[in-house]
């Protein structure tokens, strides 16, 4: 699949005395996986609701193949953003039956696959005569699923496509999405805060901290950049030193540092300390759920 480049440049959204979004800038090469991390209220859902421009900004500007994606249907029509599905009372969608929700999804996006919604349907043992309103959390994420990847969108987003699913459902979900990229090399972004699962998913990652984004990388360069450093508080502090050390447990005389530097180069100086190295969830928790530390 020929794909283009989805741009955003500056991005500012204001809730009331609220920044959803502060200067966000970003560029969504076609043919890649990326992962969206950020705590709840980081801005996660806001900006893919701008990137497919279901939501204006106060400022910045969003672009596809160069051309802007406000208003714009050629552009439009190769962006998917499928969303949570809260089956709070009053909604119009939750009064839908799942097949009329899927129907809508022809309309909406001109690359729809009728024939893929089937079988995934049948692969999520969805029942098509049920309302929205009915389904469990479960089964209202494989609708979002459904309609994401029978969309056929070159540019697909999914919020929280996993929450709620088994963990058999989201094996399935990952093997599908794998083929369907794999078969199609379409542009995913996921968002998702089960990270252990998705990790070896993600060929790049992008950290969202209080409406900002913080990183943008290759998965395993970003997961290079950090290690666990433990052993003795002494021989810990002068391993540690001159780098910057997110977090630190000490227990006795025993220090454990998580720190942003290669595990080789902790290791090169020849102290008597441990060099672990960490997955994509420490390293989110590093950097978002603790306050920066000097050493």
């Amino acid at each position: 699949m020929d794909g283009k480049t989805l741009q955003a440049q500056g991005l500012c959204k204001t809730y009331g005395k609220t920044r959803a979004l502060d200067g966000v800038t970003l560029t969504l090469e076609p043919g890649h996986i990326y992962g969206l991390i950020g705590r709840n209220g980081a801005g996660k859902t806001t900006l893919l609701a701008a990137l497919t421009a279901q939501l204006p900004v106060d400022t910045g500007t969003v672009t596809y193949g160069g051309e802007p994606v406000w208003e714009n249907e050629n552009a439009l029509g190769d962006l998917c953003f499928s969303r949570e599905l809260s089956g709070k009372l009053g909604s119009s969608v939750n009064s839908l039956r799942v097949r009329e929700y899927l129907k809508a999804g022809r309309l909406f996006y001109p690359h729809w696959d009728a024939a893929y919604a089937d079988r995934l349907m049948a692969q999520f043992g969805l029942d098509p005569k049920k309302r929205i309103s009915a389904l469990s959390k479960g089964m209202m994420s494989a609708v979002t699923i459904v309609v994401a990847l029978a969309s056929r969108a070159p540019v697909t987003m999914m919020d929280e496509p996993v929450a709620g699913l088994d963990m058999v459902a989201r094996e399935d979900f990952y093997r599908l999405l794998l083929e369907d990229y794999t078969a199609t090399g379409r542009t995913f972004v996921i968002s998702t805060h089960i990270l252990e699962e998705a990790a070896t998913v993600f060929e790049r990652v992008l950290i969202l901290k209080e409406g900002r984004l913080i990183e943008d990388c290759e998965t395993d360069a970003l997961l290079a950049q950090f290690c666990a450093v433990s052993g003795r508080d002494d021989a810990v502090a002068a391993a540690c030193e001159g780098y910057e050390v997110l977090h630190t447990e000490t227990l006795g005389r025993q220090t454990l540092c998580t720190v942003r530097a290669p595990a080789p180069e902790i290791a090169g100086r020849g102290l008597d300390v441990d060099c672990d190295a960490l997955s994509l969830q420490k390293v989110f928790v590093a950097l978002c759920g603790h306050e920066r530390e000097g050493m």
